[in-house]
């Protein structure tokens, strides 16, 4: 877009010189909007993407593959970790774990060569279970020139994007006294105006708002232990509700101060919870968990100015362990199982009931992208595929590697961005002629 050039006369007068700086002030913020609007479409900064829902829009996938699998644009080494990997310009960043020490790591998008990295002591907290992995599993957060990572013992880093310098730390465990996870901290941080949003755990701080600028503590609220589980931003008939699942309850809260919105006790008696709630439609908030648990969905609905959260229904046969899930058009996909067989699910959000079950793919993590779905099974390979309420179609399979796959893809464009406990790599997506 041009923006038009204009030169004064002595004949001008003063209404038209307004007129005219104007219509150039206006010409020139609408060209920085769309510049910033159309880099901000194929960034991925946060856990989940930009809406942290895993859905993002971009150019139509090609439905069939190459005989390889989409190509490889490169391949390097990288530390043991579950982080996911934040996107945002030409550079990704991302954790993992080596001797010890764990790395908040900015990489080169286009060639995978590291920028800058910054490392720290990260012994393991007691009792901490390794058999998964050792961590790092939270994946960083990008807000402006900041970015705020989340260690596996609860270490917290605000760095300068562009350098890694350290800005503030915090110590979720020294500082506040926090939950300590026996497998290790794994909540995704959240931003939410000019604070960063964490589950900490204990008296009083359940979830703590440290401020972007120096990391001072904004707001702390509640008085439970903390899961695995992210918390999510949802509106609500206008309103912003932070939901928070914890270990025995879920609970809204008003995102700018903590105070209490609403509660509702969930029955885990034993489970795992680490899968993030789903916010679906018809103000349906549905969250699930394995090893003895299952899917509920909550009614949420506005009384007297207040919200209030009913239990609409429970399906004890669809368990999500970590892995993620989509809501579209009033089902939600995701894949279910914890001891027994992993089963890929479409479930109705309005009635809980399971419209179908397929032993096709395993346990997975998926994005959503103009009407197909990339599904990325533990075993390393990656699938193209349609889901409706009534079945699953599959255009495209590739195996992509061979190691343990349980860190969500990364999608910005037509890369794809794939990390294992080993390496990290990128991938070209095809997509569909015009």
């Amino acid at each position: 877009m041009s923006v038009p050039t204009y030169t004064a006369t002595a004949c001008d007068t003063p209404r038209r010189l307004f007129v005219t700086v104007c219509r150039l002030h206006v010409a020139t913020c609408w060209c920085w909007l769309l510049a910033f609007t159309v880099g901000v479409a194929n960034d991925w900064p946060q856990w989940g993407g930009p809406t942290r829902n895993f859905k993002v829009s971009g150019p139509q996938l090609a439905q069939t593959w190459p005989s390889g699998g989409p190509p490889r644009l490169w391949n390097r080494p990288l530390g043991d970790g579950y982080a996911g990997i934040a996107s945002v310009g030409n550079r990704l960043y991302t954790m993992y774990r080596s001797a010890g020490r764990e790395y908040i790591v900015a990489i080169n998008a286009n060639s995978g060569d590291i920028v800058w990295q910054h490392d720290y002591p990260a012994p393991f907290l007691p009792k901490t279970d390794l058999q998964p992995g050792p961590g790092p599993h939270a994946t960083p957060l990008v807000v402006g020139d900041r970015l705020c990572a989340v260690g596996v013992t609860g270490i917290v880093h605000c760095l300068d994007l562009a350098t890694g310098a350290v800005i503030w730390q915090r110590n979720l465990v020294q500082d506040f006294a926090g939950t300590v996870l026996f497998r290790g901290y794994s909540c995704n941080p959240l931003h939410y105006g000019d604070s960063v949003i964490l589950t900490v755990g204990g008296q009083g701080q359940g979830v703590v708002a440290l401020t972007l600028s120096r990391g001072r503590v904004k707001w702390k609220s509640q008085d439970f232990d903390i899961s695995h589980a992210s918390p999510l931003v949802i509106s609500f008939r206008g309103q912003d509700q932070l939901v928070v699942l914890a270990s025995l309850c879920v609970v809204g809260l008003d995102p700018d101060n903590g105070v209490l919105l609403w509660s509702h006790n969930h029955p885990m008696t034993g489970g795992h919870i680490a899968s993030m709630p789903v916010w679906g439609t018809g103000d349906r908030l549905f969250f699930s968990f394995a090893y003895g648990g299952g899917s509920y969905c909550l009614q949420l609905a506005d009384k007297n100015g207040s919200t209030t959260a009913t239990p609409l229904w429970q399906n004890k046969r669809m368990k999500i362990h970590h892995s993620n899930a989509i809501s579209s058009h009033g089902h939600l996909y995701a894949s279910s199982g914890d001891f027994g067989p992993k089963l890929f699910s479409a479930i109705d959000l309005t009635t809980g009931k399971l419209t179908w079950q397929q032993r096709t793919l395993g346990r997975c993590s998926l994005i959503y992208r103009d009407g197909s779905y990339l599904i990325l099974q533990e075993d390393g390979q990656l699938a193209l595929a349609t889901l409706t309420p009534k079945s699953l179609m599959i255009h495209a399979k590739a195996q992509l590697f061979q190691e343990r796959a349980w860190t969500p893809p990364t999608l910005t464009g037509t890369r794809l961005y794939i990390r294992n406990r080993s390496h990290i790599m990128a991938y070209e997506l095809p997509t569909r002629d015009p």
